[in-house]
């Protein structure tokens, strides 16, 4: 029997550890956070309409250099009647032991591991009620990680939400080309060497300066430091493998909704722009490739978004919220279910 334990985000969410073995750095595990929708008072139940997401299960993957920690990202979901799941991947977060190289792995593949147990753990929960229905959600890595997983797995997801989703290398696809055999020829010998990378912190600050203070400021830098873990040349192999898989096409027959920034900036010096652009990804770049995923896919633009769409400022971020919902309502109608009480307002939204 899984036992889950009170997690670090306090009341309402709950945790379990995934053994995943070992291998040369150490004993491996991933980490499942849970929270479920809150209880509705019996009137409610019987004489309310029901929540857009009744009977919806939703599996969130952070991005690199992160964790999960966004409390107002699960109740966006709770609050609409759905279960919300956070995979913690192995070396990162929750699941990073001492001694460990942060978000190391050669094969992005090796994730099959903990998505496919995490998902076992998610249908017991469920009391193996078949009629569930299982949204995938990713951000940045995790949108690429849960796209090839997707692509590796037709059939078993039912919707996927894709957060600014490294879908392609940042300097084009004719620059993943180009250092792609050189990254190759570097990870066979030596995959945990430093990769050059360009990271002043400045990503970090604009969050801080602009997006949710109480869930910025309780953030554990061990987990997620101001400028990002060191990226090595086995991982940075693994990750443009991914992006060659993209660009041939994933054929995911799962509807699709992709939410990313209107525009990218340069984090070369700082100043306020960067506080209004996704300044990790090429968007355009993104958008392009996001195409390529499967025969659904929708992309909303946010103006002001920054590459984590739901820690921009107050006014993009209701706004992605609100997009989200409306991507929701669509998917959602396929099932015959009803509109959920009233339309997005707010990041939130109803609360009964």
């Amino acid at each position: 029997m899984t036992v889950w334990r009170e997690d670090i985000l306090g009341p309402g969410y709950v945790c379990t550890d995934i053994d995943l073995g070992a291998d040369e750095e150490g004993p491996l595990s991933a980490t499942l956070v849970r929270s479920d929708p809150p209880q509705r008072h019996l009137w409610a139940r019987i004489w309310g309409q029901r929540r857009l997401l009744e009977g919806v299960d939703v599996l969130y993957v952070h991005g690199w250099s992160d964790y999960f920690f966004q409390r107002e990202l699960a109740e966006f979901w709770t609050v609409r009647g759905a279960r919300f799941f956070a995979l913690d991947l192995r070396k990162y977060g929750r699941s990073l032991r001492e001694g460990q190289t942060a978000g190391y792995i050669d094969n992005l593949e090796e994730y099959d591991a903990e998505i496919g147990r995490a998902l076992e753990l998610i249908a017991e929960a469920g009391e193996s009620d078949p009629t569930r229905k299982l949204v995938l959600c990713g951000h940045s890595t995790g949108g690429l990680v849960l796209s090839l997983w997707a692509g590796r797995h037709p059939g078993r997801a039912d919707g996927l939400v894709l957060n600014s989703p490294w879908l392609e290398f940042q300097f084009t696809t004719a620059g993943r080309q180009l250092i792609a055999p050189l990254v190759t020829l570097g990870a066979r010998f030596k995959p945990k060497d430093v990769a050059p990378q360009l990271d002043y912190g400045f990503y970090s600050r604009a969050q801080h300066e602009v997006g949710p203070q109480a869930e910025l400021a309780a953030i554990d830098p061990r987990w997620r430091p101001e400028r990002s873990h060191a990226v090595s040349t086995g991982w940075l192999r693994a990750i443009l493998a991914g992006h060659e898989q993209v660009s041939h096409g994933l054929g995911i027959e799962a509807p699709i909704g992709v939410l990313l920034s209107a525009r990218s900036a340069l984090p070369l010096r700082w100043n306020d722009d960067l506080t209004r652009a996704d300044t990790v990804l090429d968007v355009e770049e993104v958008a392009k490739a996001a195409l390529r995923l499967g025969s659904s896919v929708t992309v909303d633009r946010v103006n002001g978004g920054l590459h984590d769409l739901f820690l921009s400022a107050e006014g993009p971020r209701a706004d992605a919220y609100a997009r989200l919902e409306r991507w929701l309502i669509g998917w959602r109608a396929q099932w015959g279910s009803p509109r959920s009480l009233g339309a997005a307002t707010g990041h939130a939204g109803p609360t009964e």
